[in-house]
């Protein structure tokens, strides 16, 4: 089957700074640098983000591979800890602003479209140890100052910004399960960074709608989406799914489309004394300053069931997932490299979703791959990559995202995770993503297999559907 995707889908991938550029004349190490530089036991393979994929001196170079695997746009990020100098009074730094500068002008100049994200994890150090990073009000201010740096720099040509990429996770993996420097495991403080993270976005918004310079610019939120399914319809797993989705998903989801946290979680939190600290005027310019558009980061879905003692037991240490435990339901396909299950019909739940819920925003999957180690097993007699499962996974998504589109779901585009193979924080290199393969150690870069298909889906909009696929989703939708 060919399934046609509208002539404006915006077909691309998305990556980051400090994912990709290396630390190469940076002006402040960030909260991975600093964690680097201190536990690199911590990281796979020992292997830190000092060179990356050495994108601060191949981007030329790599913009051009990058068309070459059909990409019609590309999500990136500036980095806070090289564009500025002087953190407190938010002073360029003229050649981080030269290089920025250089780089979306060659995108636009390559025919690719730039959409540019303000934080992607990599909090300046500094701001950590001076005054508690997210924990803190002045550090949210400070962020404000430097998105408005960013929007008078780089907003004449730039058409979409991003505030935050997965902002949950700064809160969970920094703050509750100990997996990002801080390593933090405290509820309160997590609620708290939560809550300042959400304020942080709204004031980078009412600044954007001050100092935008493109009348065709809009601002929104890289969230990550992870839809949760109880594990029967008992009561118990009913409740415990909720919870997940409340703070898993509505969280970020709700405050940043509709202005306003959801009244369910805020009730929770009251009741546990872990509610926010907030101020009136903050809580109306949250309000006020809503997202024009929605980025959704989607790999897997939650699987949930009722936890093993109740959450009253568990009172005195809070925390999320004390309402609800994993299930680990049998017969669901896994990306056993990853450990995450593969569950492609998800990504229509959450179109759906979004149409009925939230406006039908508009709004696009801004992240989607597949992770998997040791790709140099899957290489031909002529060096290249052949990773059919990942052609095969991108497809199986698209088909249910296309069904959604054609029920009304305001969709414009697609974009994998990632361009090429990225230094992904302490797993480093140890799953690869890209369409196109780095070599760490010799930085020599390869189109895969899946590069030259997506170019092909990406010139036609053109989607070549499988019997093998629809033959199972056909089952699917019967049941």
């Amino acid at each position: 089957m060919e399934l046609k995707f509208q002539e404006n889908f915006l077909w691309g991938a998305a990556t980051s700074g400090p994912q990709t550029e290396g630390r190469f004349k940076k002006q402040h190490n960030n909260v991975f640098d600093y964690d680097f530089d201190n536990y690199q036991e911590r990281f796979w393979g020992a292997i830190g983000p000092d060179t990356a994929s050495n994108f601060f001196n191949d981007f030329r170079e790599d913009i051009k591979l990058m068309k070459a695997a059909g990409l019609k746009s590309i999500r990136t990020s500036i980095q806070w800890s090289r564009l500025i100098d002087d953190l407190e009074k938010n002073t360029l730094n003229e050649k981080a602003v030269d290089f920025y500068n250089a780089i979306i002008n060659e995108f636009i100049a390559q025919g690719i479209r730039p959409m540019i994200n303000l934080n992607h994890f990599d909090l300046p150090v500094e701001l950590l140890h001076r005054y508690g990073g997210w924990e803190s009000r002045h550090v949210v201010d400070l962020y404000a100052g430097f998105a408005a740096k960013c929007f008078a720099e780089f907003s004449d040509r730039v058409i979409d910004w991003f505030t935050f990429n997965e902002p949950m996770v700064v809160v969970e993996c920094g703050y509750l399960l100990g997996f990002h420097y801080p390593d933090i495991v405290d509820g309160k403080k997590a609620v708290q960074v939560a809550y300042h993270l959400q304020l942080a976005s709204a004031l980078a918004i009412e600044q954007y709608r001050k100092i935008n310079q493109n009348p065709e610019g809009r601002i929104g939120i890289i969230l990550n989406l992870t839809p949760a399914y109880p594990a029967t319809e008992k009561i118990e797993d009913l409740k415990a799914a909720e919870m997940a989705d409340l703070w898993q998903n509505r969280l970020f989801l709700d405050a940043s489309v509709t202005g306003e946290f959801p009244e369910e979680l805020v009730k929770i939190l009251s009741k546990e004394n872990v509610l926010w600290s907030a101020e009136s005027a903050d809580i109306k310019c949250i309000k006020e300053n809503k997202i024009d558009l929605l980025g959704v980061n989607y790999y897997h879905p939650s699987r949930l069931q009722e936890p093993e003692y109740s959450s009253d037991s568990l009172a005195q240490d809070w925390r999320p997932d004390k309402y609800y435990a994993p299930y680990n339901k049998r017969g669901v396909r896994m990306n056993a490299d990853k450990g995450w299950e593969i569950h492609p019909q998800t990504i229509y739940e959450i179109a759906k979703r979004i149409q009925e819920d939230y406006g039908n925003i508009p709004w696009f999957i801004s992240e989607n791959g597949m992770g998997v180690e040791n790709e140099e097993r899957f290489k031909n007699e002529e060096g290249q990559i052949q990773d059919d499962y990942r052609i095969t996974f991108t497809i199986e998504h698209l088909y249910w995202l296309h069904k959604a589109i054609q029920e009304g779901s305001n969709c414009f585009g697609y974009h994998v995770w990632t361009p090429i193979d990225c230094w992904s924080w302490r797993n480093s290199y140890k799953n690869r993503y890209g369409l196109i393969s780095l070599n760490v150690h010799t930085q020599v870069k390869t189109l895969k297999k899946s590069a030259y298909w997506y170019k092909n889906l990406t010139d036609s909009s053109l989607l070549q559907v499988p019997n093998s696929i629809l033959e199972k989703y056909d089952e699917v939708l019967k049941n």
